[in-house]
């Protein structure tokens, strides 16, 4: 097991993508902080849990700088120690794409980017005492597409805001920016940026029509499972990535192929 005796926060563990990596962590042999915003979610996907290995759930909104404390005060109490935090939670699943206002745009940024940011600083001090630690943050290859909501023509509707798209891109140059910076107590920072991955929260926001054509952008045109990302976060949650840090991997069936 690769990641045996390793303590994980894992953010939006209820469901999804954040479940899988829990489940998968859990199956290398590490302790998983389950931190989920929804107390039912979180206890629903923590009871789904409890034979694979030892989680725990925190309650945890990652945009409030006290509760995201107090998950990782938790992860303390429990285990003693933080070792990786995978910072997946995100606005997606609820994100509105019919609001294009400044004020959707600070809500969006506030818990895709500013919640990342709120969490890594709270567990940055612990790591730095350890001089080790991993920081894994959930990009997207929503990043990328630049041209994806660009109208054809006709009257100007107004500049949109692409808040998702925006916050993922701040997602990758914050990774640098941790990197860069953490390096010199033994911390690495890197990046998941997931393709168009076919959880509920896609099927809810994503129209069925264009799942089928992103579908077919890729060069393995195969549908992307949330069990698709887990073996990168391992990667970057092990030792094997002891030297690699600032690093965004896309995992998106080969479509945006960045260099």
């Amino acid at each position: 097991m690769r990641l045996e005796d390793k303590v994980a926060i894992i953010t939006g563990a209820g469901q999804g993508i954040g479940l899988a990596y829990t489940e998968r962590f859990l199956d290398e042999g590490a302790k998983v902080v389950m931190a989920e915003l929804h107390g039912e979610r979180g206890e629903i996907g923590h009871n789904s849990v409890r034979d694979r290995g030892d989680a725990m759930f925190v309650q945890t909104d990652i945009a409030d700088p006290d509760s995201a404390q107090a998950c990782v005060d938790a992860a303390m109490d429990r285990f003693g120690r933080v070792d990786v935090l995978l910072n997946n939670a995100a606005i997606y699943m609820d994100l509105d794409i019919t609001n294009q206002s400044l004020d959707y745009l600070k809500t969006v940024f506030e818990v895709n980017v500013y919640g990342q940011w709120i969490m890594a600083s709270a567990v940055a001090p612990h790591m730095a005492n350890q001089n080790s630690g991993r920081i894994i943050n959930q990009a997207s290859i929503a990043a990328y597409l630049y041209n994806s909501m660009m109208p054809a023509g006709g009257d100007f509707p107004g500049l949109s805001n692409n808040a998702y798209q925006l916050s993922k891109w701040s997602v990758i140059g914050m990774t640098k920016y941790l990197a860069g910076q953490l390096g010199s107590w033994g911390i690495t920072v890197n990046a998941i940026a997931p393709g168009l991955t076919f959880t509920e929260a896609t099927k809810t926001v994503v129209p069925a029509e264009a799942q089928g054509l992103i579908m077919m952008m890729q060069s393995i045109k195969q549908e992307i499972q949330p069990e698709d990302m887990c073996g990168a976060a391992v990667f970057f949650a092990s030792e094997d990535a002891a030297m690699v840090s600032g690093q965004v991997l896309c995992i998106d069936g080969g479509m945006t192929m960045p260099a």
